[in-house]
């Protein structure tokens, strides 16, 4: 079974850190490719689409070579371009969907962006300090006490890899305005989301449960980058969702 892994909001696949390699032990059978949104990562030089479709167009152009079907597990803004590719996809084209603390148009603007976060994602994107702006994201994003070294990494792909100005606000624009079609992607799919999250309202996850029938687990105090601050709640979750 070959996985598609997204990411969120100006992130790329080097800041899943050790997950895939925890969740390719996990799961030996399986095949986990990381794959970075337009704008971020390997295509920071692209510009990003400002729709969830354009962005998920470009997503499907790059994993031409895996062969289908594709499971998708996908964080945030990541979870978006996740649920509408499963949306349009062919009939067998998606066979799981595993979506972490995303959000989406079923659920008020309070609740898919916090009050809270909105000042503060919008003065980090507008930092010019990028040691001081990456370090700040881990503090909002995770609810565990952040190493300096992986602030170090974080800070060191940016440098390499710069999300641009532009990309960011395209992807925050694409993402605002994400509304998915009413109709149900797939009978099954699983939605983790965190009590903790300071971005992301649990309950935007919640809509989608009572919406589709979905199983929502709840980790009690996790934040928003739950693979980051509970690595092994997250694949216990899978593990008895894919066993079902």
């Amino acid at each position: 079974m070959h996985w598609i892994l997204l990411r969120g909001l100006t992130r790329e696949q080097a800041h899943w850190g050790s997950f895939p390699a925890r969740l390719q032990e996990a799961f030996p059978g399986h095949q986990f490719h990381a794959v970075d949104l337009p704008g971020t990562g390997v295509h920071f030089r692209e510009d990003s689409p400002d729709t969830i479709a354009g962005i998920r167009q470009r997503v499907i152009r790059q994993v031409d070579h895996i062969p289908r079907p594709f499971s998708l597990l996908a964080l945030s803004m990541g979870g978006m371009v996740a649920l509408d590719w499963a949306q349009q996809a062919t009939e067998g084209e998606i066979q799981n969907l595993v979506l972490i603390n995303t959000s989406s148009g079923f659920s008020p603007p309070w609740q898919r962006m916090r009050p809270g976060a909105w000042p503060r994602i919008l003065r980090l994107l507008a930092r010019r300090e990028l040691f001081d702006r990456e370090r700040d994201i881990l503090r909002l994003t995770s609810n565990r006490d952040v190493p300096l070294e992986l602030a170090k990494r974080w800070y060191s792909t940016q440098r390499q890899r710069p999300v641009s100005a532009r990309n960011a606000l395209n992807q925050l624009a694409a993402a605002a305005r994400f509304r998915p079609a009413e109709k149900r992607p797939l009978p099954e799919a699983l939605l983790l989301a965190s009590r903790g999250d300071r971005i992301v309202h649990w309950r935007c996850s919640a809509a989608l449960e009572q919406r589709w029938q979905w199983i929502l687990k709840l980790h009690p105090d996790a934040g928003h980058d739950l693979p980051l601050d509970d690595p092994e709640w997250v694949i216990r979750r899978m593990h008895q969702w894919l066993s079902r």
